[in-house]
């Protein structure tokens, strides 16, 4: 299978990204601090081990590190910077521990976690079923995993325009709600619940979603991206496909969809869908999904 994402490129992204990164995100903020809300579903447990994954800047870490002060509050990412900046969230009376490592190939022991958190990370993986295997193996049984991840609508306005510019992929494409609900099923999580919001940014013109999109680190990550400059005639002709879009305020709108998603690790021994065997009792049909518009 052909990957679609060039994960060195992911890697440089977000490293080039980690010193403008909490200056542009404001979008990221506010989904971690709905996110964030989901860990409410643990009631009055007290969870002894909570990794972070995609940790970023470590907002989220030291959020749940002060939740959970007793806590062992892991902080990974596979963007060494990015876990640099993340220090400095890290007071010295509430720590919380910082690891380079990747999604897809978790260096925890297994059944060795209580709470997964990912917030916006998992539309940077290439196998989901795979990532969420890798997930249910260090959650203890009855873990809770809280996630979220970009959907197909995300960016499509500026999707749309380039491809009026020319044929070549210029923005990444995120899997759909049903997608990320169906790998959850395959890994053997139970109870998922997802939830869809879809946030509409606005922009003073199109460079200026590019330089926030640069400035987060949220840039074409697909193996059959132009690897050459894009010429300044594309730029225009993607400009001017914009243009039809702006609103009555003078600014462009941008689309990002938000899937968001929470689920529990099974008993010890219950099995793991193998590709090609449709071992699930539930069809994705069964899994409860809230649609909202923000």
């Amino acid at each position: 299978m052909t990957a679609s994402f060039d994960p060195q490129h992911v890697r440089r992204a977000f490293s080039r990204a980690a010193s403008s990164y909490d200056a542009a995100a404001a979008l990221q903020r506010e989904v971690e601090k709905r996110l964030l809300e989901s860990l409410d579903y643990l009631e009055s447990r007290q969870p002894e081990v909570v990794l972070d994954v995609g940790s970023g800047t470590g907002h989220a870490s030291a959020a749940m590190k002060k939740r959970w002060p007793k806590a062992q509050v892991i902080a990974l990412d596979m963007a060494e910077p990015m876990l640099r900046e993340a220090k400095k969230q890290a007071g010295w009376w509430k720590p919380f521990t910082r690891v380079c490592g990747d999604a897809q190939a978790l260096p925890l022991r297994d059944q060795s976690v209580d709470v997964i958190y990912s917030n916006l990370c998992l539309q940077w993986v290439e196998d989901l079923p795979a990532v969420f295997a890798g997930f249910r193996r260090v959650l203890k049984p009855g873990g809770l995993l809280v996630c979220s991840t970009f959907g197909p609508e995300t960016l499509i306005e500026l999707r749309d325009a380039f491809a009026s510019a020319d044929d070549t992929s210029h923005v990444s494409r995120f899997p759909p709600i049903a997608q990320f609900g169906d790998a959850l099923m395959m890994s053997g999580f139970r109870d998922p619940v997802l939830d869809r919001d879809l946030f509409t940014l606005t922009y003073s013109d199109m460079d200026a979603l590019m330089r926030e999109l640069r400035a987060i680190g949220a840039t074409n990550a697909r193996q059959d991206r132009r690897h050459t400059l894009t010429g300044r005639g594309r730029f225009a002709a993607a400009r001017a496909a914009y243009e039809p879009l702006r609103r009555e305020d003078g600014t462009l709108p941008s689309s990002w969809e938000v899937i968001y998603a929470h689920a529990w690790a099974p008993d010890a021994g219950a099995p793991i869908r193998e590709r090609g065997q449709d071992v699930a009792s539930v069809p994705v049909s069964a899994i409860p999904i809230r649609r909202k518009t923000t």
